[in-house]
């Protein structure tokens, strides 16, 4: 079998001779760190994108079958984004620089992490009318028709590959900044915060809809959001519902439309207050379910809604910095899940600095020996 056929067979409840080995990429810091040991050369650890041949090229290395964020969309963020441009260096080194979404982030120097939120441009509707809503519409050069009318002819066969559908509420807080949803969405004006969900939501639709149009095959869909941490989600779930539950049903019913069964979605944190909004209006795979880091869970989702409840994701990534003792007591863990069906195994984010490239391979190895 292919990877693709595994992959899909077991997302559809169907004979696999065996789990793939499937992963979510890399922090680019720990690329460098096993550039620097000698374990990989230092071409593949510079320009490694998911789904890039350099990546291909490392899953081969290690013994990866494939990476499960091996999508393509098309330009259905802002466009054009804002100037990315330094507004001001602090005294200590500190950037605060205005980013492609109007935030304005502070980069301080020798942190590696996501820069702390500062300010940000989208405060009230004359922003959005002026600012945001002319960066939202749709124009036919966000998609490349040409590429999709022979993408069945130049994918790769052998691996799933998704189609991104892009991100409902996701993308709006990475706009408006947590504190900034907040403020929007509690005091100050709800019908703005809706119509920048709307007015968003249409435009990516359209890009979709005119992807599918071109005949393109895709082997599922897949959302990005982001929009819940450790303790739970950034949003009220009854709010996030009433706002966004219709737009993931209108591009659900159109994936539908076009034979796309699996969608999945990606959210970071502890997601279980919304997997209803998501599950029942089309999405149907979580992902990657961050076991490891914040705790959360594939079983009780699949307990509370059944086998239409599909999980990729799952392994607890943070064994791949101890030993081998560590890994094989997760991958027992990770068979009994695969045995319910439904459930790929896969580390639960991207692989981060400190991981041990042998524990990596050794991992790859003995999941690709459980057969169903």
């Amino acid at each position: 079998m292919t990877n693709r056929e595994r992959a899909m067979n077991i997302l559809h409840y169907r004979p696999a001779d065996r789990l793939p080995a499937v992963h979510f990429g890399y922090w680019g810091e720990l690329l460098t760190e096993w550039a620097d040991q000698g374990k990989i050369p230092r071409e593949l650890a510079e320009g490694n994108w998911d789904g890039s041949e350099k990546e291909r090229e490392l899953d081969r290395l290690i013994g990866w079958d494939f990476n499960w964020y091996h999508c393509t969309g098309s330009n259905n963020g802002l466009s054009p984004g804002f100037e990315t441009k330094v507004l001001e260096v602090l005294p200590d080194g500190t950037r605060r620089i205005q980013n492609s979404a109007g935030i304005i982030e502070r980069h301080k120097p020798g942190v590696i992490s996501i820069p702390s939120e500062d300010d940000y441009l989208l405060k009230d509707r004359e922003a959005f009318e002026t600012l945001y809503r002319p960066k939202m519409q749709f124009f036919p050069e966000r998609v490349n028709v040409e590429y999709y009318k022979h993408f069945n002819e130049t994918r790769p066969t052998d691996v799933p590959i998704g189609l991104h559908l892009g991100s409902v509420l996701g993308d709006i807080r990475n706009m408006t900044s947590v504190v900034g949803m907040s403020y929007l969405l509690y005091d100050e004006d709800e019908d703005l915060f809706a119509d920048l969900v709307d007015t968003y939501a249409e435009m990516q639709y359209r890009c979709a809809e005119t992807i599918l149009g071109t005949g393109a095959k895709f082997d599922f869909a897949h959302f990005w959001e982001d929009i819940c941490f450790k303790n739970g989600p950034l949003v009220s779930p009854e709010i996030f519902g009433e706002l966004c539950g219709k737009h993931y049903k209108k591009r659900c019913d159109l994936c539908h439309a076009y034979g796309i069964d699996i969608i999945s979605l990606d959210c970071d944190g502890v997601v279980g207050q919304l997997l209803p909004t998501w599950f029942e209006n089309g999405v149907n795979t979580m992902f990657p379910i961050e076991v490891g880091v914040w705790g959360d869970q594939f079983e009780p989702a699949r307990q509370r809604f059944g086998p239409g409840m599909r999980g990729v994701g799952g392994m607890d990534k943070t064994a791949l910095r101890k030993d081998k003792a560590a890994v094989d007591r997760e991958i027992e863990r990770l068979k009994r899940l695969a045995s319910m069906g439904g459930f790929l195994p896969c580390p639960d984010h991207r692989l981060m600095p400190g991981t041990k490239f042998e524990l990596v391979q050794y991992y790859a190895e003995e999941i690709k020996k459980i057969r169903l």
